[in-house]
């Protein structure tokens, strides 16, 4: 089996081929990890663009969404924050909204 066949192959299964190099990338070389993901945001955001011009809305949220889990999963990385101490701990990235702090910091705004 070839390199391509492997990759169309774990494509067609489901798994994101570029996130699990990332993930074992993170793992030795974080820094170097968080650049990459900068690399991807840039290139989903583009994708978003594309999508709009085209008329698609879905698509565009959804490579636009992505372009926003690249960057904030990069800053944990570049930064080390506890999100990114669970990811090494735990073998995955968790993504949850804090109501209670956001609702009491929209409080605080008005």
């Amino acid at each position: 089996m070839t390199l391509d066949e492997l990759i169309r192959k774990l494509t067609e299964k489901g798994i994101d081929v570029n996130e699990v190099l990332l993930e074992a990338l993170s793992r030795e070389d974080p820094d170097y990890s968080s650049e990459e993901r900068i690399k991807f945001a840039e290139s989903y955001l583009k994708e978003s663009y594309e999508y709009l011009n085209k008329g698609d809305p879905v698509q565009a949220s959804e490579k636009a969404y992505k372009a926003a889990e690249e960057v904030v999963k990069a800053l944990a990385e570049k930064f080390r924050t506890q999100e990114y101490q669970a990811f090494m701990r735990e073998g995955m990235w968790y993504s949850f909204v804090d109501h209670f702090n956001l609702f009491h910091k929209h409080d605080m705004i008005h």
